[in-house]
């Protein structure tokens, strides 16, 4: 048997026939499609394509939310010997044409909240036949648009491919079979874009033995049960949610409802508490963001009813952290008697209602993206819905390493899963000891084949049959592996030396309560400096609260909430004083994807920042850094909090 994702597609359409594989949610409610389903209807959109003129080799775009058409339209173009290029639906006009034009792509899967992206760029797509295949089950609604390209002659809807294929099923039957005997195990299934945080996009080439291997490897050490439900609140072109979603599933006949993204990303937002509810999820993929989100508004909600609420929340989160240990080991005996009687209180009246939050049935939640701070994992993990940490990156098909409910540490990134090799190599090119750092390299057939039309970006990391990742990380005495931070956003300090910028981010975000948002820098200087966004809310409601008048009084308040993790257990005494930010200024302008600062996955893009307050930067290493410093954020905070 072939080991292709769609020979895996066909094994589940068998297995899982009245399985229902995808759901979303209409007017009417929440609609599902079996594996059965998608598996028929993919197979009719394929022979729909080939009418079109579509075959072997080509590349279509696909531009939406999670969606049942997204699932079947990446099948059915796959079917077809097609290539699919997954985009961010948060990328700009100019940024979508690039990926269009620099990966030959023919069309374009796209729904109705992101067509209208297509519109300003029409006139400069290379490929002048180019199809728009839209998702949605009519086009009327986009006639009263002023588009850039005619509805009737450039749009064609996937129910009407699948209409197509049905149609011309016996004409084009031979061609189709020659196509699919013809899928071999090294053809490229996707072309994902990097998301860009330290340059330019490069396009990662995953193949069908990519697919297979890692989500048969990720599946076997992760034993997620047969027919798990999760709401899929990730962006399907996210390399985790894509693997873990879309083909882990066919493995065990998981079902995946997609968070309700009818009328754009705000409604997108408020959509996910109420489907958490709806769809009440076994598990759930997410991002530090995500869960810092969480967990940030439910301690603001403790915090609101104030009280004998408060102090039994307090005294059982504590509890439960004392008892649960690092999860690897839990507490003495002794310790867990002691705090049993306040971590069950805390359970019973409040923990319970706030498991609620994700519809009452989460088991765990599976975390990748970037580093998740080890007071997330703390604070979830003794509320009763652990986040397991992974690590992985798209060039990995993404996934390398994961914690699981049967063997997890808290505050690393798991074991090594199953058909994935994994080295620590130092800069000399040795092999690093136990709590020794180096670069994370791997080998296994989850391994891209490359980067598109760009060999030497390929040669760079693709070195002895193994992928140089490019993030550094260590083996602990237990043998779970700890990731440090990316190679090139590592801090660099004058003699040379490099720390990760992450986990200090980490601690000052989630320790301090008016800091937002942190971006730590040192690029060969004496010393660390930073770049702060402020909690306005927050800080608005401490203001009114203490009657605080004199912007030298709220710069101490604010000074000392960003220094706040120096005294947190997590963080005390664990980061080199080198390393701790000796200067920051604040910014009144959050990070976002709408400025470029954050990427899709929700992490920051540090040149972008960088080159955005430059000026800044550069004002921290003045002879006066302090005095300038003091003087700008007592400026700003005087502006937005003094008037």
């Amino acid at each position: 048997m072939k080991r292709t994702v769609l020979t895996m597609l066909e094994a589940a359409a068998q297995k899982y026939a009245s399985v229902a594989y995808v759901s979303e949610k209409k007017d009417s409610g929440w609609v599902n499609k079996t594996y059965s389903d998608v598996n028929k209807d993919s197979k009719l959109m394929a022979y729909g394509l080939l009418e079109l003129g579509f075959g072997k080799g080509d590349k279509i775009a696909i531009l939406a939310e999670g969606r049942m058409n997204w699932v079947i339209g990446e099948y059915g173009l796959l079917k077809a010997g097609c290539t699919a290029v997954p985009l961010s639906i948060k990328l700009m006009p100019e940024e979508i044409l690039f990926r269009l034009n620099h990966s030959d792509s023919k069309a374009i899967v796209i729904s109705r909240n992101l067509i209208e992206k297509i519109s300003p760029i029409w006139q400069k797509i290379l490929y002048k036949n180019f199809k728009i295949l839209y998702i949605e089950d009519s086009k009327e609604d986009l006639k009263k648009l002023n588009l850039s390209f005619d509805v009737e002659k450039n749009v064609v809807l996937i129910s009407e491919l699948i209409e197509l294929g049905n149609k011309t099923m016996g004409k084009n039957e031979g061609k189709l079979h020659e196509i699919t005997d013809q899928i071999s195990e090294d053809d490229i299934v996707t072309i994902s874009y990097t998301s860009g945080t330290t340059g330019n996009p490069k396009g990662i080439m995953l193949s069908h033995l990519n697919y297979f291997s890692n989500s048969n490897g990720a599946m076997e050490y992760f034993k997620i049960p047969e027919f798990y439900k999760s709401l899929i609140v990730l962006p399907l072109d996210h390399s985790f949610a894509h693997t873990v979603g879309i083909f882990i599933s066919l493995i065990k006949g998981l079902s995946l409802y997609f968070v309700d993204a009818r009328g754009g990303s705000m409604n997108t937002l408020k959509n996910i508490p109420i489907n958490l509810k709806e769809v009440k999820p076994d598990f759930l993929l997410t991002v530090p963001a995500l869960t810092g989100n969480f967990m940030k508004k439910m301690q603001d909600g403790i915090d609101a009813k104030g009280g004998i609420v408060k102090k039994i929340f307090d005294a059982g989160l504590k509890a439960g952290i004392e008892i649960n240990g690092d999860g690897y080991r839990k507490a003495p005996l002794s310790v867990r008697m002691k705090k049993m009687a306040a971590y069950q209180l805390a359970n019973k009246l409040i923990f319970g209602k706030l498991r609620e939050v994700f519809g009452g049935n989460l088991k765990f939640c599976v975390g990748g993206g970037a580093l998740l701070d080890v007071k997330q994992q703390k604070f979830f993990y003794a509320i009763g819905t652990p986040v397991f940490q992974g690590y992985g990156l798209t060039e990995a098909t993404p996934i390398i390493s994961a914690n699981t409910p049967f063997k997890h540490k808290l505050g690393t990134s798991g074991g090594i899963i199953n058909g994935v090799k994994c080295k620590i190599i130092k800069s000399d090119g040795t092999q690093a000891k136990v709590n020794e750092k180096g670069e994370i390299v791997i080998w296994g057939d989850n391994v891209m084949k490359g980067y598109y039309k760009n060999p030497q970006a390929s040669a760079e990391v693709l070195r002895d049959g193994g992928l140089y990742t490019g993030d550094m990380g260590y083996y602990e005495e237990d043998g779970f592996l700890m990731v440090t931070g990316r190679e090139k956003a590592l801090l660099i300090s004058q003699d040379g030396e490099k720390y990760s910028p992450e986990e200090i981010e980490e601690a000052i975000v989630n320790s301090s309560e008016f800091i937002e948002q942190c971006m730590i820098y040192n690029d060969h200087k004496k010393y660390t400096t930073a770049i702060a966004t402020l909690n306005v809310q927050k800080l608005n409601l401490f203001i009114k609260k203490h009657h605080i008048t004199a912007k030298k009084d709220l710069l101490r308040v604010v000074k000392d909430s960003f220094h706040q993790y120096k005294n947190e257990s997590e963080y005390k005494d664990k980061i080199p004083e080198k390393w701790t930010p000796s200067v920051f200024m604040l910014v009144a302008e959050p990070f976002t994807e709408e400025n470029k600062m954050i990427n899709s996955t929700l992490k920051m893009v540090r040149y972008k920042i960088i080159e955005t307050y430059k000026n800044e930067i550069d004002e921290m290493y003045m002879p006066e850094k302090d005095k300038i410093a003091d003087l700008k954020n007592e400026a700003l905070l005087s502006k937005l909090f003094l008037k």
